[in-house]
């Protein structure tokens, strides 16, 4: 266990953390909700930049970073469809990203029982950065029109608005984001077929 790979687990354990906040209704925990959604998105890069700085890239790592990002992003994504339609998290395109990341980590499982580690790619990256802005949107917005409206309670009515706006924000680059899960899915599938669906010849027989 290296400093890289402790970032990268500690995403898992931020998740519930903030999925728990994002249920509560006390003034300040969308703000911190947010907060440490943005604690996350910047361990999601840090930790690959001290492993490549440090030397201390890894089979571990690179397999953990992946797993970890889906974890964090569909943990959050789910919880969304389940809060009371705040979010209005549209349900289909977050199957349809359950879908791909469930295939796309099965293939990978497959690809490393044959002693092959294959790391996240520049379009699943892309993937995951555009998810990750679209969920911070939408985060972003019960803090605007919860919690800056209790500091500002002159402004009330625009910051509403003006909440409103970011969720819709979100909520277009979440679908975009859907667009690009599929996309790099494909793309990866096309890319390690070979590797995980191509089998090994069967042993011979032994001899009688």
């Amino acid at each position: 266990m290296n400093l890289p790979n402790a970032i990268t687990l500690s995403r898992i354990p931020l998740m519930f953390v903030i999925v728990a906040l994002m249920y509560q209704s006390w003034t300040g925990a969308a703000t911190l909700a947010f907060g440490l959604f943005l604690a996350g998105a910047v361990g999601d890069w840090l930790d690959g930049y001290l492993a490549r700085r440090l030397n201390l890239v890894s089979t571990f790592g690179k397999f953990m970073d992946a797993l970890s990002d889906k974890v964090f992003v569909l943990g959050i994504m789910v919880a969304m469809v389940d809060i009371d339609t705040q979010f209005n998290m549209p349900v289909p395109f977050v199957l349809i990203t359950l879908c791909r990341e469930f295939l796309v980590s099965g293939m990978r499982m497959a690809a490393a029982s044959k002693g092959v580690v294959v790391p996240a790619d520049r379009g699943g990256k892309t993937k995951t950065l555009t998810q990750l802005i679209a969920l911070g949107f939408l985060l972003a917005a019960p803090m605007i029109e919860v919690d800056w409206a209790w500091l500002l309670p002159g402004l009330k009515a625009e910051l509403n608005n003006f909440g409103a706006k970011v969720h819709y924000v979100g909520l277009i680059g979440f679908i975009f984001g859907t667009f690009l899960a599929v996309w790099s899915g494909w793309r990866y599938i096309e890319r390690h077929k070979a590797l995980v669906f191509d089998d090994a010849p069967p042993p011979p027989p032994p001899a009688p």
